[in-house]
């Protein structure tokens, strides 16, 4: 099922840089919305990223984001 969660979190794999492994993401609580805060928690506890507030991404994650990704350029299209 399409929930408001998992957008939220199709939305922040999208924006990982897929072209550099040195590369990651990091949520500022005082700055990010409460959904962001809570989708970046929801990857780590999937196995998706290696740190609550966002940081790298895990094998996993880097196949999830670039699933995400390609959703997005299609849906650009």
């Amino acid at each position: 099922m399409y929930t408001n969660e998992k957008l939220e979190e199709i939305k922040l794999l999208d924006q990982f840089d897929l072209g550099s492994t040195s590369s990651g993401l990091k949520i500022h609580t005082h700055e990010a919305s409460e959904e962001t805060i809570a989708a970046a928690a929801r990857l780590f506890e999937k196995g998706l990223t290696n740190h609550v507030d966002g940081g790298y991404l895990t094998d996993r994650g880097i196949e999830a984001a670039n699933h995400a990704q390609s959703l997005m350029r299609l849906l650009s299209d």
